[in-house]
């Protein structure tokens, strides 16, 4: 039996070191936010709360590492792409069907996808695992860096006044939203905080909120000239 654990080990090891390479080869010169660095650090984040969590961690690192591999957003709001990459590589890696099946499963659960569209509420641990190391991507320094270079991905301005937040109630509201960059903190990333699933996640939230809260007070003084 430990003989068949220490091989278990050691196939699930190499799949998931084919698996980053892969997602390496496909992410690294995306140009929205979602790339193949973006992708390292969720992966390294649901590591370090895999640590404090029962997961299964084979799940979670493979998820991590395939969650942006054809993003929803970047494809009209379209997961079938996504599905189709994930079955056709893990076939590749001999990976049994129930752990594709949970894999693809967690990837289409876990997307932030407008601030008043209910969220599943069943959610594995391993998803909420994954979700929460997103999530904390979006947030903080990095997050704020990432939210800028998606709105001049796609010609969104900083800021406009004249121009209010939306709460979105749709996916398809939240996907084709025009919105500024600015907006889309109290659109999403200021959301974040409050819908973070485990203790590890919100302890990290935390901090990186009132980073997000710091930099738009700077931002606002800034714009008006008082700074």
């Amino acid at each position: 039996m430990d003989c068949e654990k220490d091989q278990l080990s050691t196939f699930k090891t190499s799949v998931v070191e084919k698996t980053k390479q892969y997602a390496k080869s496909k992410l690294l010169e995306e140009r929205t936010g979602h790339d193949w660095w973006h992708t390292y650090r969720v992966w390294k984040m649901a590591c370090k709360i895999s640590e404090t969590e029962e997961v299964d961690r084979f799940i979670v690192e493979i998820a991590a590492l395939l969650h942006d591999i054809a993003d929803w957003k970047l494809h009209g709001g379209n997961t079938d792409i996504s599905d189709q990459l994930i079955t056709a590589w893990l076939n590749t890696c001999d990976v049994q069907e129930t752990d594709i099946i949970n894999v693809k499963g967690i990837i289409n659960s876990i997307s932030f996808k407008g601030a008043k569209v209910a969220e599943r509420q069943d959610l594995s641990l391993e998803a909420k695992v994954v979700q929460d190391a997103d999530r904390l991507d979006a947030i903080g320094a990095i997050g704020i860096a990432r939210l800028f270079t998606y709105g001049g991905n796609f010609n969104r301005k900083i800021h406009d006044p004249n121009k209010e937040p939306i709460l979105h109630e749709s996916s398809n509201e939240y996907l084709n939203s025009e919105s500024t960059s600015i907006n889309h903190f109290y659109e999403k990333l200021l959301l974040v905080k409050d819908r973070i699933n485990t203790k590890t996640g919100r302890k990290l939230a935390k901090k990186r909120h009132e980073y997000l809260v710091n930099y738009l007070e700077e931002f606002f003084l800034e714009w008006e000239g008082e700074r």
